[in-house]
């Protein structure tokens, strides 16, 4: 098992990050690769994701289970890739730390099974936490873009969040969910 956790401050108040964070669709489409949600119930939701580089490319399915919904503070989740030996959980964590600043925090683990497993953690391990870290900083970009300029944000920081993925989040991505390492 692979293991990070991850934060970002985030320029608005905690309910205000809630109204954005309650809903998992917003959480897929985030992902690298997103080409669907489908919603089955408040708490299963199921992402299909293009994963892939160069010439090798997948369509990977992902189970996403919310075990406990309890906003605005805490939701904890775990998934399943579908066919493939990895699955995993995590925990969303929220602090107000005044009344336009909320703290969040992702802490995402990840297993892996059968004989491919310890390879795939000792690879995965140094990219887990850019990954995780990746994550985060675009929750909290999609965040504040959705409430527009707030009186005291820095507006030019967050402009400056880019919207392409790193090398290594593709890397990690690839590895984690739709390829096999010789």
């Amino acid at each position: 098992m692979i293991e990070t956790e991850q934060t970002a401050l985030v320029n608005a108040g905690i309910e205000s990050v809630w109204n954005y964070v309650q809903d998992i669709a917003r959480w897929a489409e985030i992902m690298p690769g997103y080409r669907a949600c489908e919603i089955v119930d408040e708490n299963i939701s199921r992402w299909t994701l293009k994963v892939g580089v160069g010439g090798l490319v997948r369509t990977v399915k992902v189970s996403v289970n919310v075990d406990e919904w309890n906003g605005p503070e805490t939701v904890h989740f775990t998934y399943k890739l579908a066919g493939d030996p990895v699955q995993g959980g995590g925990t969303y964590r929220a602090v107000a730390k005044g009344p336009n600043e909320t703290e969040i925090s992702l802490k995402v683990s990840v297993i892996g099974s059968g004989p491919m497993a310890l390879m795939w953690e000792a690879m995965g391990k140094p990219l887990l936490p850019k990954f995780a870290q990746d994550f985060a900083n675009q929750l909290k970009h999609e965040i504040e873009k959705s409430l527009g300029p707030q009186p005291g944000a820095n507006c030019e920081q967050a402009a400056s969040v880019a919207d392409g993925r790193p090398g290594s989040l593709v890397r990690l991505w690839r590895w984690l969910f739709g390829s096999r390492l010789p």
